[in-house]
């Protein structure tokens, strides 16, 4: 489900960033008429997307709280860039309409970022690092928790599993559901570290 809301909003950002250009550079361009034409055609698709993108940008703040400000910072850019847009485009006023435009982009290079940031902590583990604790608390446990139980996004409870290493293994390389597959992150010895280092957390 993770993986969808966060593809959902990016694609919200992508298609905002899309109408807003095209719009600006009519507005520049100074076809009016087709400006117009163009307004009336995306309304509802813009409303739309206007509704998708702080629904899921108001769900990912609840469930994601290490890019929490990452995503509040990009909420208000969109927020901004619709009163300045409807001023732009209604007044003609090309300053306002590419500053709606500027305000688009940077939600967009925020959306990358915090698309990114879920990995980000893999950084700081070495590729020789099979310390099975290490490597769990870097991939794992901010979805399944120090004690394996937090169950964030829809982790299992890893305290009452009864699957053996080479299940574990399994689902550690290849994801399952939300999970992201870790089998070009990580090394088989590392995966297996965190398999190993899983079962330990059974009641």
């Amino acid at each position: 489900m993770e993986t969808g809301i966060r593809h959902t909003h990016l694609l919200t950002v992508i298609l905002f960033l899309a109408i807003y250009l095209i719009k600006t550079t009519l507005l520049l361009m100074n076809k009016e008429e087709a400006l117009t034409k163009f307004s009336k055609g995306v309304k509802v698709p813009e409303m739309i997307v206007s509704f998708l993108f702080l629904g899921t940008g108001i769900y990912m703040m609840t469930q994601l709280p290490e890019i929490k400000s990452l995503l509040i910072i990009k909420i208000v850019a969109v927020l901004l860039s619709i009163p300045l847009a409807v001023i732009g485009f209604k007044k003609k006023n090309k300053m306002l309409a590419v500053a709606s435009l500027l305000l688009i982009i940077t939600a967009y290079g925020l959306a990358e970022m915090s698309k990114k940031q879920k990995s980000k902590s893999m950084e700081t583990i070495s590729e020789s690092t099979i310390n099975g604790q290490e490597l769990y608390i870097a991939s794992c446990e901010k979805c399944h928790g120090a004690d394996g139980k937090l169950n964030l996004m829809g982790a299992k409870d890893l305290s009452v599993s009864t699957m053996d290493v080479n299940a574990r293994i399994d689902i550690i390389k290849n994801g399952k559901n939300a999970m992201t597959p870790f089998e070009s992150m990580l090394s088989p010895e590392q995966i297996k570290a965190i398999a190993e280092y899983t079962q330990a957390l059974k009641k």
